[in-house]
């Protein structure tokens, strides 16, 4: 099969398409021949040598992915030969080929296209297992994404807005505030020209707000933990803005913040599964119900991958930026 290829440590220029073994599958996997497949950050990561694929897992670059079954390993039950699914893969997915735990794997939502659904998976289990599972938004809080013109910014606004939340975000311009704000967010902060602390405590009256979800970690932990309410919870997901930070920790006492920190590739299979199971239990009927739509900012061949990327490294984009694979 064809895959892309990380050939050494560095800029996109490294990704190469070259001719590999097609993946075997164990008896709990499902063999996906792959239509399309979506560039996350972490892709671009380990590209340049910072985050390898856990133990175990594909050397290739691909977090996630949409395609046809071609086989089932003896101990699957729920999928078949020809369904159409997409699913969250630990590597692997910059290929026309990937094989995946079959409780990693989830039917293509109803009115989605199979380009369209590879844009689900990481973002869909990233957002729902850590906003929503770990820190426990509810409806009626208030929610602030930094980032909200990302894949998972653009996914969170418009899951949280379905379950009733006040949506906050920043983005650093005005055409990514206006298409946050078409998502559905409330209050669009330019982290460009406003201080997005003192923002938050004038549309919440002084208090904060609830839930955080940053991907820029050391940078923004000081001011986050300002941003929070009462009982507020940061949850860190990235460290765009390094990894290292100093805060005064009677600020967690005083004001009962809960701050963590998690990543999606490395957890353990049965965990992922999980996530998976209660995902398509609380957000894809959303999806099918056209309460949350795919926000796809550009498509491109498996063969441009290193365009992607660029795209990707250049925070151009709005939403997800897909490869095409079939």
């Amino acid at each position: 099969m064809k895959t892309i290829v990380i050939a050494e440590a560095g800029g996109p220029e490294v990704l190469q398409l070259r001719e590999v073994e097609d993946p075997k599958i164990k008896d709990d996997e499902v063999l996906i021949r792959i239509a399309a497949t979506a560039i996350n950050r972490a892709d671009t990561l380990q590209r340049q040598g910072k985050h390898p694929p856990p133990k175990g897992e594909s050397e290739y670059p691909g977090l996630e992915c949409s395609g046809t079954i071609e086989s089932v390993g003896k101990n699957v039950h729920r999928w078949k030969i020809g369904d159409q699914v997409c699913a969250l893969v630990g590597g692997g997915g910059y290929a026309e080929k990937v094989a995946v735990p079959a409780g990693q794997v989830l039917p293509v939502p109803s009115g989605v296209s199979l380009e369209e659904a590879a844009s689900f998976p990481e973002v869909a289990c990233t957002v729902w297992s850590t906003v929503f599972m770990t820190s426990r938004l509810a409806k009626g809080e208030t929610f602030l994404i930094h980032g909200g013109s990302s894949g998972i910014g653009t996914f969170a606004i418009q899951v949280a807005k379905y379950h009733g939340v006040k949506v906050f975000i920043t983005a650093g311009s005005e055409e990514k505030l206006a298409a946050c704000k078409n998502l559905g967010a409330d209050v669009c902060i330019n982290y460009k020209t406003e201080d997005f602390v003192e923002r938050v405590k004038e549309e919440t009256g002084g208090k904060g707000v609830d839930v955080i979800l940053d991907n820029i970690g050391g940078l923004y932990l000081k001011r986050n933990l300002e941003s929070l309410n009462l009982d507020g919870r940061l949850f860190i997901i990235g460290f765009m803005g390094g990894s290292v930070a100093e805060i005064n920790l009677t600020t967690l006492l005083y004001r009962r913040l809960t701050v963590q920190a998690a990543g999606l590739r490395g957890r353990q299979p049965e965990n992922k599964a999980l996530i998976v199971s209660e995902v398509e239990k609380n957000v894809w009927p959303a999806i099918a119900a056209g309460k949350i739509k795919p926000v796809v900012y550009k498509s491109l061949p498996l063969e441009e991958a290193a365009e992607a990327h660029r795209i990707m490294e250049s925070s151009q984009h709005i939403g997800k930026i897909i490869l095409l694979v079939q």
